[in-house]
């Protein structure tokens, strides 16, 4: 059996059968690639009703809107945190943030540890030594400076000990 629409189109020598068979291969392919994506746009469908439940697309956009703008303040925030902390940590370096206090007894006919020691230190171990001692005629007090863990001016053994608690450690003096 020959077909004239396949002799014009010089495929005279094919029979109709196989041209209808490969057809016939062709749409069950698509059918199967039909029904992939069906499958395909109902799972999409379901992701998008979860995204969606209980929001049309003004308020979907009114919720997103406000949550940029929450972002946004709250990187306003932390900018501003971080600016804060820089401040406080550049004050810091300069308050007085390590205390050594050695009570003593300056004379022997004094009792009670009445004299003492006093060191304040910044970060930098940088600050004074305040030193007052008491005696039956009165009490007098001086201070030292201290600069970087060092004292220009000789100090006492118990300002000394007042020094090295501050410090933590063994001061070089």
């Amino acid at each position: 059996m020959t077909s004239q629409l396949f002799n014009m189109m010089g495929m005279g020598g094919l029979d109709p059968a196989y041209f209808f068979i490969g057809l016939l291969g062709v749409s069950v392919v698509l059918l199967i690639l039909i029904i992939v994506l069906f499958v395909m746009l109902g799972k999409q469908k379901k992701r998008l009703n979860k995204f969606l439940q209980g929001k049309n697309a003004k308020s979907l956009e009114k919720e997103i809107s406000t949550v940029m703008s929450d972002i946004e303040l709250l990187k306003l925030t932390s900018e501003k945190n971080k600016n804060d902390i820089r401040i406080l940590y550049k004050n810091m370096e300069k308050t007085f943030q390590k205390i050594g206090v050695i009570k003593y007894d300056a004379f022997n006919q004094m009792g009670g540890k009445l004299s003492f020691s006093l060191c304040l230190l910044n970060e930098k171990n940088d600050g004074f030594i305040l030193n007052s001692v008491h005696s039956a005629e009165g009490c007098y007090s001086y201070t030292k400076e201290v600069k970087k863990g060092k004292c220009a001016i000789g100090l006492g053994e118990e300002e000394r000990q007042a020094l090295e608690m501050a410090m933590g450690e063994d001061a070089e003096i």
